[in-house]
């Protein structure tokens, strides 16, 4: 069975195609600035050479069927007819305490799925947006939903309330709920599978970190525990986002800067992170790196902030399921920066953890990182959220 992955966003859509029995990506791409001016389609069948269509594309419909069109392409495509795509898997952001696993999308799962809207504005809306247009691009093939939140329902309730009057947990779910779910589900996984033992009797803490970062202590394959709370605000700092900070700082800077609460909210998420501590000088950690080694100091400040906060939660992580046994990078940064990882693991000689320097010379590969004698093994396990997503779909359709 062929399954296509749908992850929508806004105004973008990535998507891959992946052949469920032998999971291979036979195809995958990109829609770039749908309903702006400039709109294109990337696209790029397994084995071929990367194709650019320049088009206009309204809405996430005519985005989606351009995929379609593009995967069905006499010359360039890899399946005959649509009737060869047997289920299509959508990620969804946010779906609160109604879904702990993923769900078939029916007319009531959407609207449960809309119901978590506020909980998530950015991302939500336009995930049901994507699933809508698929929907009626494709109204006979089975869909599943596959939320960022679910892996993360299993934590206590030590873990995800908040010391707010608890009211506002019963009337507003207002707790936490965590992200990059499928992210993490998917690398403390395969990571046991490399280690050669069940999920179910480690101990592990998994690094996701790119422009958007978490940490999730993963014990005996639940997640008990996550840095990302009601929003994907709280928790590490990150390319744009503040990260944990004191909430009297809102007060004290709506009154100094004379901001209102949008105001405010758009400086924690688009003006804060290692951003903000850069001097506004890039997101990009490979720009902060180049600026540091030339010298620049709010570079360098901002890289080492964020390596402190992740060896932070990784040191709470450890307390909170009394012991480790691996702690594993990965997603766009904790693959690709060897000095962010060195950096972080310095902090851990407490929990016996050695780095092997040369092993950690690498990027993008499933490799061991740590030393032999090493009590915590490090490792790198490249994240595939496309691939549990299929995997899931595939589980559910079957």
């Amino acid at each position: 069975m062929n399954i296509l992955v749908i992850n929508c966003g806004s105004s973008s859509l990535k998507f891959q195609l992946i052949d469920a029995v032998s999971e291979a990506v036979l195809a995958k791409g990109l829609c770039e600035r749908i309903g702006i001016e400039g709109s294109r389609l990337v696209y790029q069948p397994a084995g071929g050479e990367k194709e650019i269509t320049e088009s206009p594309m309204p809405t996430h419909k005519q985005a989606i069927q351009m995929v379609l069109d593009a995967l069905v392409n006499e010359k360039t495509g890899v399946i005959k007819s649509l009737a060869e795509v047997g289920a299509v898997g959508h990620r969804v952001v946010h779906g609160g305490e109604k879904f702990a696993s993923s769900a078939v999308i029916t007319d009531d799962m959407l609207k449960a799925v809309e119901e978590c809207n506020d909980l998530a504005p950015l991302h939500n809306p336009a995930n049901l947006i994507g699933i809508n247009a698929c929907k009626e691009l494709m109204p006979d093939t089975p869909m599943v939903g596959v939320f960022d939140t679910a892996f993360h329902q299993t934590m206590p309730s030590t873990a995800y309330l908040y010391g707010l009057p608890y009211e506002y947990y019963e009337k507003y779910k207002v707790r936490r709920y965590g992200f990059h779910g499928t992210s993490h589900s998917y690398v403390s996984k395969r990571v046991a599978e490399l280690l050669g033992k069940p999920v179910t009797e480690l101990k592990t803490i998994v690094c996701h970190l790119g422009n958007g970062a978490s940490v999730c202590a993963v014990k005996n394959g639940e997640s008990i525990d996550t840095s990302m709370g009601l929003t994907p605000l709280e928790g590490l700092v990150m390319g744009t986002r503040s990260g944990d900070i004191d909430p009297a700082i809102l007060e004290f800077l709506a009154k100094k800067e004379n901001l209102d609460i949008n105001g405010l909210m758009n400086v924690l998420n688009k003006k804060s992170g290692v951003f903000g501590l850069s001097e506004g000088l890039s997101s990009d950690f490979r720009d902060l790196e180049n600026a540091a080694n030339e010298g620049n100091e709010a570079a360098a400040r901002a890289r080492a902030v964020f390596n402190y906060r992740v060896a932070k939660y990784i040191g709470a992580y450890a307390a909170a399921m009394n012991g480790v046994d691996v702690i594993v990078f990965t997603a766009g940064l904790g693959e690709n920066d060897h000095l962010v990882r060195e950096d972080i693991c310095s902090y851990l000689g407490y929990l016996g953890v050695t780095l092997d320097l040369d092993a950690n010379k690498v990027r993008g590969k499933e490799v061991e990182l740590s030393t032999s004698d090493s009590k915590v093994k490090v490792w790198m396990v490249p994240t595939n959220e496309e691939l549990a997503i299929a995997r899931e779909t595939l589980a559910l359709v079957k």
